[in-house]
């Protein structure tokens, strides 16, 4: 039976976000004679429009290594609370998913598959619970979703920190300088711990471990009465100190109620330089560990996604999430991925690995 596909990206851009786009045009159109739909600029154009384009075979020809996406995304297009201007020009939050559900309806599409992370996919579900029969396709560098071992983006941006790392290591070895590195992943340590121990970090700080900065400094002391006069710290954004908080950088706005964090960093190099005089650098790597081209993994695993969305599909198991499990991608409940995070666990095998190698995780 002929069908077509809706398909759309939301939240932050992510390398591998084309190899599903890729993924799913290729498994529909090519194994199953579907039309798939590319949804621009995620759910602001079921919003706005709609808004799409036609995607064949020639629109995904050499699209697999490209970063970004050629839909393009949106952080602010939460239908459930739109920002609206009203009369009087003051923007306001509106629940336009209404609106989503009639565009989406016009299309005369028979499905939607919703690419993105933890927000993305708790918009799918609720429209779903409106009717749109949805798919969802797990997206994020933090690798912060729960039900799958691991997301695509993830593995590349672990790569682009640790090549940060190792360019790192020289500088401050000629310099005796402690650099501190500053990377992504709000709540989780993922992109820290990986990159942290792949990159030869003396001290990784976790949201997951909150830390001791004195541990931390005669940590780093110890290196150089043993020789070492260079430290190499990699910090995940959402780290903190014991008895301390997050550093935000801007306050959780009403669309997401999530806030920006960053400035941790700084906190840490200028904390080690006032208690021990030593000369310390920041390195915040931000947005460019969302770019660029995808690992191989994540081309992989972005292509085998969007296949399998496409057979959930046929299969009609709306409201489920595609995941990897072991080395089968498998089908959840979109509600389960979303009720909770994943987390780094303090006591898991690859913090006591790192432990192991003599590095400080702050405790």
């Amino acid at each position: 039976m002929s069908r077509c596909i809706a398909l759309l990206n939301g939240g932050g851009d992510c390398p591998g976000l084309n190899g599903v786009i890729r993924g799913v045009v290729r498994a529909a159109v090519l194994q199953r004679g579907w039309r798939v739909l590319g949804v621009e600029d995620g759910f602001d154009g079921l919003v706005e429009g709609p808004r799409c384009r036609e995607l064949d075979l020639k629109s995904v020809c050499g699209i697999l290594p490209r970063g970004g996406t050629i839909l393009g995304t949106s952080n602010r297009g939460n239908p459930f609370r739109y920002p609206v201007a009203n009369e009087n020009g003051d923007v306001i939050l509106k629940d336009v998913s209404r609106q989503v559900v009639d565009h989406f309806q016009k299309l005369g599409a028979d499905a939607l598959v919703a690419v993105g992370g933890d927000g993305t996919l708790k918009i799918a579900r609720r429209l779903s619970d409106l009717g749109i029969p949805v798919v969802g396709v797990p997206k994020t560098i933090d690798n912060d979703l729960q039900e799958t071992d691991v997301t695509f983006g993830y593995n590349t941006a672990v790569g682009i920190v640790t090549e940060a790392l190792d360019r790192l290591q020289t500088t401050a070895e000629s310099h005796h300088r402690v650099m501190v590195v500053e990377v992504m992943g709000r709540d989780a340590g993922w992109i820290a711990l990986e990159a942290g121990i792949a990159g030869s970090a003396e001290v990784i700080l976790l949201p997951e471990i909150p830390f001791d900065l004195d541990l931390v400094c005669d940590h780093i002391m110890d290196r150089r009465a043993r020789g070492s006069r260079f430290s190499i710290i990699v910090v995940a954004e959402g780290a903190f100190p014991k008895g301390g908080r997050k550093i935000v950088q801007a306050s959780a706005d009403q669309t997401h109620g999530l806030e920006r964090l960053g400035g941790i960093g700084h906190y840490v190099a200028a904390e080690i330089g006032r208690r021990k005089g030593l000369e310390t650098r920041v390195v915040v790597l931000g947005h460019v560990q969302r770019g660029g081209t995808p690992s191989p993994f994540d081309r992989i695993l972005a292509s085998r996604f969007g296949v399998r969305a496409v057979q959930l599909i046929e299969r009609e198991e709306y409201g489920h999430m595609v995941a990897l499990r072991g080395r089968d991608v498998v089908s959840v409940p979109i509600e389960q991925a979303v009720d909770g995070q994943n987390l780094v666990d303090p006591d898991a095998n690859l913090v006591w690995t790192a432990e192991q190698l003599g590095i400080m995780l702050g405790r």
